[in-house]
């Protein structure tokens, strides 16, 4: 349903009228049921003959870059030179084009798409701020058809700080808007810590869901602006 946007509604907890809301990918938006780290395998098999499970060496909400890169470390022993990074990050999104097509537990968070929508409808600026690489991250939106409703990102390539990714999406909003976009004027949705510090890091507010590995105790724990079960019910805008 469309609705038009009340600005005195649609304030933070210190009073700042939001009009950007940026969002996470993974554990937020969707799951790709595994899509990720199989095609982070595959690379890792294909250049090396090594099988790599990411999830041995990283955590949730790392970078690719960073990622790919610690994971290297862990099956190598060595460090990585930038050469032998970039071509593992090419055939990672070589190998998540096919896994993400193949994933039969790929699901789209409850919710999500009418959130959207009505977000869109309602004259907010949506775009998503993820440590995917930019090619990763909006072939797994595509995959849900999310893509649409997004015009802007910060991404896994822009950084290995989350915190700089996310200022880096702030920034490209405020070129879409051809003013400074205020980090107040900013929500900035996730499911993991580390959504949550580099929402802060950058003076932005917060939604912590609890769609993906932490619930809603430690997303609190975190000081989450707001802290949400699934962002069905209870969305502050």
């Amino acid at each position: 349903m469309s609705s038009q946007r009340q600005d005195t509604n649609h304030a933070g907890p210190d009073g700042a009228a939001y009009t950007v809301v940026v969002f996470d990918i993974d554990g937020t938006l969707l799951t790709t049921g595994g899509a990720g780290a199989k095609a982070w395998q595959l690379a890792f098999e294909k250049l090396y003959g090594i099988s790599a499970d990411i999830s041995d060496y990283t955590e949730d909400g790392w970078p690719d870059y960073e990622v790919c890169r610690r994971t290297f470390i862990g099956v190598l022993h060595r460090e990585p030179s930038e050469i032998e990074i970039n071509t593992l990050v090419t055939n990672y999104l070589t190998f998540i084009d096919d896994t993400l097509r193949e994933s039969t537990t790929y699901r789209v968070m409850p919710g999500v798409p009418e959130l959207l929508e009505r977000l869109g409808d309602a004259g907010f600026l949506l775009g998503i701020t993820t440590g995917n690489v930019a090619g990763a991250a909006h072939l797994k939106l595509e995959r849900g058809h999310l893509n649409k409703y997004f015009a802007f990102g910060g991404y896994g390539s822009d950084s290995a700080d989350r915190s700089m990714l996310t200022r880096k999406a702030i920034e490209r909003a405020g070129r879409l808007l051809a003013r400074e976009v205020s980090p107040r004027e900013v929500l900035v949705v996730g499911d993991t810590p580390r959504d949550i510090a580099a929402a802060q890091a950058v003076g932005a507010d917060s939604v912590g869901v609890a769609t993906g590995h932490f619930s809603e105790a430690e997303l609190a724990a975190c000081e989450a602006t707001y802290v949400l079960a699934t962002v069905e019910h209870g969305f502050p805008l």
